[in-house]
């Protein structure tokens, strides 16, 4: 099972979307689990101020160090299958190889930061990984955690019935994934290609991989260097 623990300023967001549908059967049957962490419970003073001007100047507030590794220290156990992720658009860039790795763990800790971010004196004292979802910025982290989670629930055993669908999709083999077309065959005067209807597996199986080739390197070029770079070897 995967415990995913999030500390945020705004616990009342969640679980949010991450309370419907596939995810919400999962967290019943216990593949995943959830605990939302409020960063104010652990303020020092009487009116739970969580942030302060930084030194130097400049523009903004930050998130006070000695509250938010208050939070983090009493509600982390360290151990070799944790991870602690801070979701900060100066992060490594997130990706499917990353949401892999990260539905592998035991433990997953996120902390969702605000203002003009936390200090950084947290983030080296308590080994935690910056990530990135793209290049743009939120508001907060906690929007960010639902894209970041919706990636690695997806990956965990039995939340999807179906696997193969999973190692089909965008992403895995540096592909974008091919056109599909379901019933009615003809709509709007249009049909789908003529091979899909053949029923001939090796040839659809041609067409789908030449789709998602031509697809990938007209829209994503850095996608199909990795594509061509893994061929070769």
């Amino acid at each position: 099972m995967l415990s995913v623990k999030i500390f945020s300023l705004y616990p009342d967001m969640f679980p949010g979307p991450l309370d419907v549908g596939l995810y919400k059967r999962a967290r019943k049957k216990k593949i995943w689990s959830l605990d939302v962490i409020n960063i104010r419970d652990y303020a020092k003073d009487k009116h739970r101020t969580v942030d302060d001007t930084p030194f130097g100047g400049g523009n903004g507030m930050l998130m006070r160090a000695d509250v938010v590794a208050e939070a983090l220290d009493k509600n982390i156990k360290k151990n070799k299958s944790s991870k602690t992720i801070y979701l900060s658009p100066k992060g490594k860039q997130f990706d499917q190889n990353l949401a892999k790795k990260f539905s592998k763990l035991k433990n997953l800790n996120i902390v969702c930061g605000h203002f003009e971010g936390i200090d950084q004196r947290v983030l080296e004292t308590r080994n935690i990984e910056e990530i990135s979802m793209g290049d743009f910025i939120l508001s907060g982290g906690e929007t960010a955690s639902f894209v970041f989670l919706d990636a690695i629930l997806r990956l965990l055993p039995g939340v999807l019935g179906n696997k193969l669908s999973i190692q089909e999709e965008s992403f895995e083999n540096n592909l974008l994934e091919y056109p599909q077309y379901t019933k009615p065959q003809k709509w709007e005067k249009k049909s789908p290609p003529a091979v899909l209807l053949s029923g001939d597996h090796a040839k659809i199986k041609d067409w789908r991989l030449s789709q998602s080739e031509a697809i990938t390197r007209r829209l994503r070029p850095d996608l199909w260097q990795k594509y061509i770079s893994k061929s070769k070897k």
